[in-house]
């Protein structure tokens, strides 16, 4: 899918007034997000670029809980890109099973690997063109692997990101990809990694679909135009 690049002052500046989210805004959720998730990160177990794709293809409608159960085995059957080229897809789809839609799963990561295998050299690209061509690759998956194993920034929006940016009013899109393109104008680059994770726990932990735990939250009003109930005290300064 072609979409253009944000890069304009105003581009960003029209996505952040359709969005509701002044950058005084902005700046206070990602101050809170700090103070409230200073540790979030990738929450899928990984050494190498390769495993983490293999992690995060099978993580789609699975949870990461549930992945971390089966990649121990898989990582160590399988060490290299070419390893998984020549797998049995009937083996692999049995090993990958409890994850949930395993033969697309199995097709995406053998393909994906296959490639990888040669046409890289046998290393998982680095580039969000490169990553978005191999099987069962989107951009969502190349972000998830760009910024966790090689470092570099993109916002990846799953359900959680999607969903808690929307009751933010930093987004006005349901498509993933409008989304990411208009947190993007939003977030600083720096911060579109650290910024994803911390969407990431903030869904799983407070703001849940369907019931968000509005009472517990730390954002109020102001800040949430979802929120309903009044916020907690802040974390001492020391967090």
């Amino acid at each position: 899918m072609s979409v253009p690049a944000v890069n304009s002052a105003a581009a960003g500046k029209r996505k952040t007034k359709r969005a509701g989210a002044t950058p005084a805004r902005v700046a206070r959720i990602l101050e809170l997000l700090d103070r409230h998730y200073p540790d979030a990160r990738c929450s899928l177990d990984f050494s190498t670029p390769l495993e983490l794709l293999v992690a995060t293809i099978l993580s789609a409608q699975c949870t990461d809980e549930r992945v971390n159960k089966v990649t121990p085995a898989l990582f160590a059957k399988y060490r290299s890109a070419s390893d998984y080229a020549a797998a049995n897809p009937e083996t692999f789809q049995l090993e990958i099973r409890s994850t949930g839609f395993f033969r697309n799963k199995a097709a995406s990561i053998l393909g994906a690997a296959a490639r990888i295998a040669a046409r890289h050299g046998g290393e998982v690209p680095r580039t969000l063109e490169e990553l978005t061509a191999l099987p069962g690759v989107g951009r969502k998956t190349a972000n998830v692997i760009l910024g966790n194993a090689f470092g570099v920034p993109g916002i990846v929006v799953d359900t959680h990101v999607g969903r808690v940016a929307a009751r933010l009013g930093l987004t006005t899109a349901a498509d993933p990809v409008k989304v990411e393109f208009e947190l993007m104008a939003l977030i600083p680059r720096g911060r579109w990694v650290r910024f994803s994770h911390q969407l990431i726990a903030h869904g799983r932990a407070l703001c849940r679909a369907p019931r968000p735990l509005c009472d517990a939250c730390f954002l109020d009003a102001a800040l949430c135009p979802a929120r309903t109930g009044r916020p907690l005290p802040l974390p001492p300064e020391s967090m």
